[in-house]
Parts: C-alpha cells; structure tokens; sequence
C-alpha cells in the first residue's frame, strides 16, 4: 500500500481547521454582544457565575467530545480485536521456515513449455542438494501475495457439458512436486504429484477438500476425470485430495475451491505461441530462511545465471504484508482515538476547571454554611460526570448506527460486540473521572472567609 500527500484533502482539511477557529472565536462574541450591561453592573465581577446559555454551550462541548471519542475508540478497538483474529487464522499450511523467491521469466524466454519446465526442474535439483534444505517446490502464484491466480472453467467426466458461460470456474494452480511437502499442505486423500507426472504421461491433478466436497459430496473423486475448458482434449485424472488453505487473504470467510496441475505436463495452447510466465520457490529450511538466501538464489543463478531473482522473502513476511492493509486501517483510527481521547480530557477538565472558578463564590458560600470537603467534592463531580454520561450515551448510539460501515473492515469480531462497547465505554467514563477530580479537589481549597470578605 502506497501513501501519498493529497494536496485537495489537505487544502479542504486547512479550510476546515480555519472555519473552526473562527466559529469558536465567533460563538462567544456574538453572546457578548447580546450581554445586558446593567445587570452585569449589578452582579459585580465577584459575583460573576456563568450564564444558562454559557453554561449549556460548555456542557455541549464536552458531551461532544465524549461521544465523539467514544466513537472513534469504538472502532479502533474493534480493528485491533480484528487484527488480532486475523492473527490467530490458520492459513492451511506452516509459513514458519520456508523462503519464497520469485524469477520473473521474459515472455518470449522460452519458446516451448519444454524449456521453461528444464529451468526450473534443474534449479530444483540444485536447491535440494544443498545442506540444510528440506524439501522444495514451485509455483505460479504464491498465496497471500495480493496477486491472485488463475480462474478457469472445467467440465466433469460423465457429466453433462454446459455451455463455456454457465461451467463452473475454479483457481488453477501450476506446481511442481515437491510444492505441497515444501508447504506442508496436507495430503487428505490419494497421492501427491511426482517425478513421474510428465508430458506423455495420463494428466494428473490434486483437487482441494473444499472442490471435492463441493462436486463430489457423496462419492470419492479419486480417479474421476476432469477437463480445464482452455485445454480442450487434455483430460485430466484426479490423483489427490489436499486440504483448503488461504488463497487470497487471511478473512476470506469461504475456502477456494482449488485445482493443482502439474508443471510438467503443461501444454502451449493450440492456437496460440508459447508465452513463459513467473514462477515462485517456495524453500523449506531446516533453520531461518533468511540464512538460506544467498545459497538459494545461487543455485537459481547456476541454472540461469542471466535471469533475476525478485522479491525474496519469508512466508511470515508475506502473510504480515497481506494484512498489512488491515494494520493501516487500526493504526490510523488508534491514532485519531487517541488523540480525541486526550482532547475530550484536557476539554473536560477545562470545562470544570472554569466552572469551578465562575462558581468559587456559591461553593464560599456553601462551605461557610457547613458544606463539607466531600460535599463540594460530590457536587463538582455530579457536574462534571453527568454530561459525560450523556456523550456516553449519544456515542453507543452513533457508533450502533455506523456498525453497517464497520462490518466490512474487520474480520472475526462482530461490528455491536458488547465487550468491545462495554471496554471502551468504561475507559471513558474512568477518563472522565480522572479528568474531574483535579478541579473537584481544587474547589475544597476555597476559603470561604476570603470569599465573603471580598463581597
């Protein structure tokens, strides 16, 4: 995911702050105008208090804030919730030792299948013989890597043909044998493809579980036949059943129904000039795979000393980059939740903060009447919470309505979780409460003798 600098959100976003600043600046200026100058004589400035509309307008703020905030976490703590599902997904096969690379072969490289098929069984071999190497294998597009595969129709033996628009379409997978080892993807039924699954041989096909159960929900597909539509008069027998992995993303909520066709028995279309495609390694090491770059990539150059090797990598950086979009998305709302989490503090405590010190002649008089420390306490705090419990309120509200919108981010966590709601609702309320006490504590430090001696 690449980031860039907008300059038109950055012009509406400077726009927006400077229209904010002069409201703020405005709101206030207009109430001093409608002020009536004689009774603010005789209030006098000791016996200042703040005003009903003044009053209401801080209390709106700060509800504001609250439910804004409220909001804001409310979603960051469902990405974070989500991030961490995604964590715990099982992606199908073990990514923990294995190194992927990748030779991007020019189009025209190779003018047969036969040569591109040499390349790759001889860099195979070369990998294998090295030390510390398990096993090792090749594919045309790796899982997770954002690319996608190939989608083809196929027809089934002793089915009916339907017309090519109607077929059923599948991923197709080209692989080497030594692939479904190197990834430790297991084998559910029948055989693995081997060395022996070559061009002249009967074509051979491992099919996932989720194809299998899919088209054959009650019967064995081991040895049935099938036929890939763009490779009309190659039938194709079904050696194997392999378990679903993840092909796409971590969150696809439906396992892909997935076919695996051996590279060795690739055929150049009939109609068409062969056109050599990328191939992926995908290495299986006895210790970090990063160890085993240079050894790797090597053995690749020996075979083809004039071709690259791109996008070298483990499999855990690969799965970390799939998610990558998903990290974005959490971090950025954790950034903006927090940031209104720390302005709907300061803004409470200055709130009260000023309250407080508009009613330092009421709170006087209390205290010389007998009002204890906990009393004012209690009574700044009731203040102070109850438009903190309002802005609560308004912020489950508004963040069930956006629930719609937040469903489609996350993945394993529903959009309304209680915990979620209940967690964040708490941590605001104990914000608020911090952001209390201060100017609650300040106010048990009036003197009521000082306060009466200046009326």
């Amino acid at each position: 995911m690449q980031i860039t600098l907008d300059v038109p959100v950055l012009g509406f976003t400077l726009l927006l702050s400077v229209l904010a600043g002069v409201l703020a600046g405005l709101i206030p200026s207009v109430r001093f105008t409608r002020t009536d100058v004689n009774e603010a004589l005789k209030q006098g400035q000791s016996r200042g208090s703040s005003d009903a509309r003044g009053g209401g307008t801080r209390r709106l703020l700060v509800v504001s804030e609250v439910a804004l905030s409220l909001v804001l976490l409310i979603g960051a703590g469902l990405m974070i919730r989500s991030l961490w599902e995604l964590r715990k997904v099982q992606p199908g096969f073990d990514p923990h030792n294995l190194l992927t690379m990748t030779v991007p072969l020019p189009a025209n490289r190779y003018t047969s299948p036969a040569g591109e098929i040499h390349f790759f069984e001889d860099a195979l071999n070369r990998i294998r013989a090295l030390p510390g190497i398990g096993s090792a294998g090749v594919i045309d597009t790796l899982p997770l890597n954002g690319e996608g595969g190939s989608n083809q129709p196929f027809t089934i033996e002793d089915r009916p043909v339907p017309p090519m628009s109607e077929q059923p379409e599948v991923d197709v997978r080209v692989i080497s044998p030594g692939y479904i080892r190197a990834m430790h993807i297991p084998i559910l039924r029948g055989r693995d493809l081997t060395d022996s699954d070559v061009a002249g041989r009967p074509g051979a096909v491992l099919i996932s579980d989720s194809l299998a159960r899919r088209f054959w929900p009650n019967e064995d597909p081991i040895g049935r036949h099938i036929t890939l539509t763009f490779f009309p008069g190659v039938v194709r027998e079904i050696v194997g059943i392999v378990g679903d992995i993840k092909m796409d993303s971590l969150d696809q909520t439906r396992p892909v129904a997935a076919i695996y066709h051996p590279l060795a028995q690739l055929t150049a279309p009939p109609t068409e000039p062969w056109r050599s495609f990328p191939m992926s390694f995908t290495v299986r090491t006895n210790s970090d795979p990063m160890n085993s770059v240079t050894a790797v990539t090597g053995a690749i150059h020996q075979a083809a000393p004039d071709l690259p090797v791109v996008d070298v990598m483990s499999m855990n950086e690969i799965i970390a980059q799939s998610v990558s979009p998903q990290r974005f998305n959490m971090l950025l709302l954790a950034s903006f939740a927090g940031l209104a989490l720390i302005l709907a503090a300061v803004g409470i405590y200055s709130v009260l903060s000023y309250t407080v010190r508009r009613r330092v002649r009421e709170i006087g008089i209390r205290m010389a009447l007998g009002a204890s420390n906990k009393d004012v306490v209690q009574m700044v705090l009731t203040d102070g919470l109850k438009p903190i419990l309002v802005g609560v309120i308004l912020g489950l509200a508004a963040a069930l309505a956006l629930s719609r919108v937040v469903s489609s981010l996350i993945y394993g966590v529903r959009a309304t979780d209680p915990l979620t709601f209940a967690a964040v609702a708490l941590l605001l309320l104990l914000v608020g409460i911090f952001a209390t006490i201060i100017p609650a504590y300040r106010a048990t430090r009036i003197e009521p003798v000082r306060i009466l001696r200046e009326e």
